[in-house]
């Protein structure tokens, strides 16, 4: 008895185990990063009236038949553009977005006509955008709905009637049998193979529009009529329904096709009137629900195994709904731990809102958590699908080392360019711009110090970036938590005597490379001395072999490139460059390698050129900066124009520099392209890139 108690503990404990996203938060972002400039509405039509590509987001506006269109990313922190598509003379009804081709959109009018188009990159009106016409369809369009799998399979709904459409033949392939009163919403199944409906008769109704028009399984649903939705919740028979109960509470259902007699699991929310608007995500399934009018979005997540509609999450927003629309997975910030955005679309701003599972470590990916999902590849042509073809859609990782995949252009509507374009990888940690330096040129930047750009392998076409949920939620750096921490003794330089602690401000006071530090001490002679970072302890007592460099020292570093040469700027206006052997500083040094003059007045501050090879920059209280061919070991350009002492300075015209070297141009004193005050204060300040 004993051992079937634990065993029957242990089925319990599998079948209602926790979920990881029962913590999931949902955190509306502060109103600078909402998108404004918009005049949203909600037309009496029972679309979500916001949808979302991953390059735009398109609501209804308030003007009929004018859909807005602002895109997805915001570059730069940039105000995004608003534009207008004009495409219908009636009020919008509804419209989709392709799942694979982001410039494709459907809309649907009382024209009785459905309008497929493919939107142009830019303009404040974009009705010139090229289209098809479907139809007409011998009644008003309420609903369409591209296919999840095959390229350019459309369905669309007008009044009692369903059509299955070939975009790129301009065809219908089936339109099956009438409902028995007006339609509610259509949803395909994740697969492909069936399609279902919910209707003002009460009644669900699942079709599969390659084997015939006519219904193959039905049900009533809700005990009203009243503006019911259909969703599927996977590919093996799972669906969830939302609607009106007898009593006009409202409610959502889980069912299941393969026990299609009542509903597994419900949910009753409350008695409001308003029709619920649902969204659910495939992946994790999590299911979000909101009306029209309202501000309160009610999150559930959907356990068809259970079966349960468990609460994750209830939301108060600023302002009331028109609609609200799911964010495709690749501008979701994963790293943060983001696993879905929703968009509210109210009267004048599309408001995001971020939901967020609590993780120790909030800047690593985790792979629980984002389960590869869907591409943007389809897995079939519409003429393949429809003669029985079932392929699927690629499933890819969120992973954020995979590179971008270049964008999928359908055949339904031909581009306006001769190819698709592909979204550019985003660089990779060390990838520069590669300098424009013939082979010829003195100043060519030594071989492998630039990186090649990573290959795409990535199934997915991702969104220029991903939307960092920084920029939603308010200023928070990926390193606030990081700590300091000393290193042990072992590693430490002790018993260090004789440190000139008076170098110039401008002077970090040593420097360092991968291999050595070079420390000025305080001594007669501009004495440095040079320690090898893989045998670190205990200084002898005794003297130790230094660097004599025959002038105080003003500044000092190592060049990049070369890990053995040291330059030592004196306060005798004098560059001097030295060579420490591989072996470390074996004797005292007190010839250099070369002597670089040219500044009448003491040297305060050098630096080496960070991606060409034997540049130097100098800069001095001549009021001049230098910059220095050490190679030819000769100044190679004078920069003049400055009203006081120069600051310190990083190198930054090794390109330009290179460019008029090789085409023999003069060198000569080029003017400032640009400047601006930097700090009120007066005192010495430095300057870095970033």
């Amino acid at each position: 008895g004993g051992g079937g108690g634990g065993s029957g503990a242990r089925r319990r404990m599998k079948r209602f185990r926790a979920s990881k996203f029962r913590l999931a938060e949902a955190r509306p972002a502060r109103k600078e990063a909402w998108i404004r400039g918009i005049r949203g509405s909600s037309p009496a039509a029972s679309g979500n009236h916001i949808k979302t590509s991953r390059r735009w987001i398109v609501f209804n506006t308030d003007s009929a038949g004018v859909l807005g269109m602002v895109p997805l990313e915001c570059q730069d922190g940039d105000k995004r553009p608003v534009s207008e598509l004009r495409c219908h003379s009636g009020v919008v009804a509804d419209f989709d977005f392709s799942p694979f081709d982001d410039q494709l959109l459907a809309t649907c009018s009382a024209e009785e006509v459905v309008k497929v188009w493919r939107l142009l990159d830019s303009g404040p009106d974009v009705s010139s955008s090229p289209k098809v016409a479907l139809g007409p369809e011998g009644s008003q369009v309420g609903m369409v709905l591209f296919h999840p799998t095959a390229d350019g399979i459309l369905a669309s709904g007008a009044q009692k009637a369903v059509k299955v459409w070939d975009v790129e033949h301009q065809q219908p392939l089936t339109e099956l049998e009438p409902h028995g009163d007006l339609l509610q919403s259509l949803a395909w199944r994740p697969d492909g193979a069936l399609l279902g409906s919910s209707c003002k008769d009460k009644m669900l109704r699942i079709f599969d529009p390659r084997a015939g028009p006519t219904a193959c399984q039905s049900v009533q649903a809700h005990g009203s009529g009243r503006d019911s939705r259909l969703l599927w919740v996977n590919s093996t028979g799972s669906l969830l329904s939302t609607g009106f109960n007898e009593v006009r509470e409202r409610e959502a259902r889980l069912w299941d096709t393969r026990a299609f007699h009542g509903s597994l699991a419900s949910v009753t929310l409350d008695a409001s009137p308003r029709p619920l608007m649902p969204l659910l995500d495939l992946d994790i399934g999590l299911l979000v629900l909101m009306a029209k009018g309202e501000d309160v979005l009610f999150c559930y997540e959907v356990l068809p195994g259970q079966p349960a509609l468990s609460e994750v999450a209830q939301c108060r927003t600023e302002s009331k709904a028109h609609g609200i629309a799911l964010v495709p997975k690749p501008a979701l910030d994963v790293l943060a731990c983001e696993v879905m955005r929703v968009l509210q679309l109210t009267d004048n701003a599309v408001v995001p809102i971020s939901y967020t599972v609590p993780r120790k470590s909030l800047q690593e990916f985790h792979e629980d958590l984002f389960p590869r999902c869907t591409g943007n590849v389809p897995g079939a042509s519409a003429r393949a699908w429809w003669a029985g073809d079932n392929g699927q859609v690629q499933r890819i990782s969120l992973h954020p080392a995979h590179p971008p995949h270049p964008a999928f252009t359908s055949a339904c509507i031909p581009s306006l360019l001769p190819e698709s374009r592909a979204l550019e990888p985003l660089p990779v940690e060390g990838q520069m711009e590669e300098l424009d330096l013939s082979a010829g040129s003195s100043l060519s930047s030594p071989t492998g110090s630039l990186t090649s750009p990573l290959s795409a392998t990535s199934g997915f076409a991702s969104s220029p970036s991903q939307r960092s949920l920084q920029s939603i939620l308010g200023p928070s750096s990926g390193f606030r938590h990081i700590q300091g921490t000393v290193l042990p003794r072992g590693t430490h330089f002790t018993n260090l005597k004789g440190l000139n602690l008076t170098t110039p401000g401008e002077c970090d006071g040593f420097c360092t490379n991968r291999r050595r530090v070079a420390i000025p001490l305080l001594s007669a002679g501009g004495q440095v001395a040079i320690l090898e970072l893989s045998k670190p302890g205990r200084l002898p007592d005794t003297s130790m072999p230094t660097i004599e460099n025959g002038a105080p020292v003003s500044d000092l570093c190592w060049d990049p490139f070369d890990p053995e040469r040291l330059a030592i700027a004196g306060e005798d206006a004098k560059i001097r460059l030295w060579r420490v052997t591989p072996e470390g500083l074996q004797k005292s040094l007190v010839e250099p390698e070369a002597v670089l003059q040219g500044h009448t007045e003491k040297i305060y501050s050098i630096k080496f050129h960070p991606l060409a090879a034997d540049i130097l920059a100098s800069s001095s209280y001549d009021l001049s900066l230098r910059i220095w061919d050490v190679r030819s070991r000769r100044q190679a350009l004078l920069l003049k124009g400055h009203g006081d002492q120069v600051g310190r300075r990083v190198a930054g015209h090794g390109e330009r520099l290179g460019k008029e070297k090789a085409s023999g141009g003069s060198l000569r004193s080029p003017p400032p392209f640009v400047q601006g005050r930097a700090c009120e204060e007066q005192e010495a300040g430095g300057l870095v890139t970033v």
